[in-house]
């Protein structure tokens, strides 16, 4: 492996520090990274593919990913002030890393892909910024562009709820699109004290498989209105919450009781809803 400069020794030399405002929490242990990427390749392995990451920072689980068989690392970085910092991987790993300044949430794939000559394949292994963690798994859950697979770190309340079981407090829109749309497990814990500098919450990784049979973006937009309906009035029963949406009518045609609310429904019969609709 090329020797690089311990990440800590790289921040201060770029005189860096964590902006409050992007939401960066730097995970600096390459033991931890290491182990991220290891367990997120255990259901699909990354060997002579492409991994994305977003929001790199100093680097920390990117040096993790180029130590894999990855064939191609490319990182989207928002800070700019982290490219410089970065490049320095570029210059280690000449063919298989490159760095894009950009607003991941703005990023067409596909199109970022066929500029560096990629496959329009990717997995996606990244510590989520907190204040983007969700909007951006809902852009890769929903949108055009499919990962091979999501390994994920969010704060740990956002990892529960992609995972949580129907009936469970933290069960909700979240949980059920990820779950209609992906495999979903929650991988290991991460307190607060492993990141510079610490959170206020702990965080969790967790790893998406993207189902084989995907539905069609018109029921993937059906189940979005749906679950925002449900769960936006989860105290009323669902007669009431999908009442613009076709309410007893819609329910009867699934064989859902009308007076069941929102966190009693499982995301298969969410997504039989969504086909109805």
């Amino acid at each position: 492996m090329p020797e690089l400069p311990p990440l800590r020794e790289s921040l201060e030399a770029h005189g860096l520090m964590a902006k409050k405002s992007f939401g960066q929490h730097f995970l600096l242990d390459l033991n931890v990274t290491r182990k991220i990427v290891r367990l997120g390749q255990e259901a699909n392995p990354f060997d002579g593919q492409v991994v994305i990451e977003v929001g790199p920072g100093p680097g920390g689980l990117t040096r993790a990913a180029l130590e894999s068989d990855a064939a191609f690392v490319l990182a989207i970085e928002k800070d700019s002030r982290f490219i410089e910092l970065l490049s320095e991987l570029d210059a280690a790993y000449p063919d298989r890393f490159g760095v894009v300044e950009a607003d991941a949430l703005k990023v067409d794939e596909p199109a970022l892909l066929a500029e560096r000559g990629l496959p329009p394949e990717a997995h996606l292994v990244s510590n989520l910024p907190y204040n983007v963690g969700t909007p951006l798994l809902i852009k890769w859950l929903t949108g055009p562009w499919q990962p091979k697979s999501l390994t994920l770190m969010f704060q740990l309340e956002v990892a529960l709820r992609v995972v949580a079981p129907v009936g469970d407090d933290d069960y909700g829109r979240l949980g059920v699109i990820s779950q209609v749309l992906c495999d979903c497990e929650k991988l290991m814990d991460l307190p607060a004290r492993a990141f510079t500098p610490p959170p206020k919450v702990d965080s969790a990784v967790v790893r998406l498989i993207p189902r084989a049979e995907r539905p069609t973006p018109k029921i993937i937009r059906n189940l979005e209105m749906i679950t925002a309906a449900a769960f936006g009035q989860r105290r009323k029963m669902l007669r009431a919450s999908l009442k613009g949406l076709g309410g007893e009518t819609l329910l009867a045609k699934v064989g859902i009781d009308p007076t069941l609310r929102a966190e009693n429904i499982s995301p298969a019969d969410f997504l039989r809803l969504a086909e109805a609709l």
